[in-house]
């Protein structure tokens, strides 16, 4: 399954940056980062069947054990794209958190965009060694 990152904003060269990458070669999972600009912008068209995730601050509080259950469940029921999508400083419509199939959100606490971007990218790793049974994950 393509775990694909579509992110409203351009990371540039920062220390956010630096992460992003370090996890996203880490993975073994097929990988997609796709930035827009702020406003705008046209969203590649999905591989189907595909599930949309919302990142927002009105989304589940999942563990990380949680969130990857339900990218094992997609992955085993042949879903072929998770998107994981970073709005811009506004956050997502009313319409598009309609549409999306989950909203996940990093706790109460509001955090930097591009923060946002580096801690999804750990999370997406942190899944994906989940469900393969790699000891990189610590359940207590």
């Amino acid at each position: 399954m393509l775990l694909h990152v579509i992110a409203r904003g351009k990371i540039a060269r920062s220390p956010e940056a630096e992460l992003v990458a370090r996890y996203e070669k880490r993975l073994t999972w097929p990988v997609k980062l796709t930035e827009l600009p702020e406003t705008g912008g046209r969203i590649p068209d999905p591989q189907t069947p595909c599930r949309t995730v919302l990142m927002d601050e009105r989304g589940r509080n999942l563990s990380s054990g949680e969130f990857a259950a339900i990218l094992g469940e997609w992955r085993d029921s042949g879903i072929r794209e998770a998107r994981f999508v970073l709005g811009a400083a506004d956050g997502h419509s009313a319409q598009d958190r309609q549409e999306a199939d989950l909203l996940v959100a990093f706790g109460n606490a509001t955090w930097p965009h591009l923060l946002a971007r580096a801690m999804l990218m750990e999370q997406l790793y942190r899944a994906t060694t989940i469900v393969a049974g790699h000891p990189y994950h610590r359940a207590n």
